[in-house]
């Protein structure tokens, strides 16, 4: 998955999420919404078959790169635990 940044701010991230559909941009921006330093965090698809996602994230000072990350990190953890706990429940 690539990510092609348009605008970069001191607190406002514009960027494409080449290769994302709309299960992973929604779990990216449920997530960033748990951040009490996010003011706004969203995204569109102008065509699913023709563009690429576009994510807004605006911060109220804090640096949205970090913000990202640290949503991404919360992402991957939740994962892990939710993949860890089916493979407890197949067996």
């Amino acid at each position: 998955m690539d990510i092609n940044v348009i605008e970069s701010k001191k607190n406002k991230l514009i960027f494409e999420l080449k290769g994302a559909n709309h299960t992973l941009c929604n779990a990216l921006k449920n997530e960033l919404w748990n951040d009490d330093k996010v003011k706004t965090a969203t995204y569109s698809i102008r065509h699913p078959l023709v563009s690429e996602p576009k994510f807004i994230v605006e911060t109220d000072g804090a640096e949205p790169k970090k913000v990202l990350t640290a949503a991404t990190q919360r992402l991957s953890k939740i994962n892990s635990k939710l993949k860890e706990d089916f493979a407890k429940e197949a067996k």
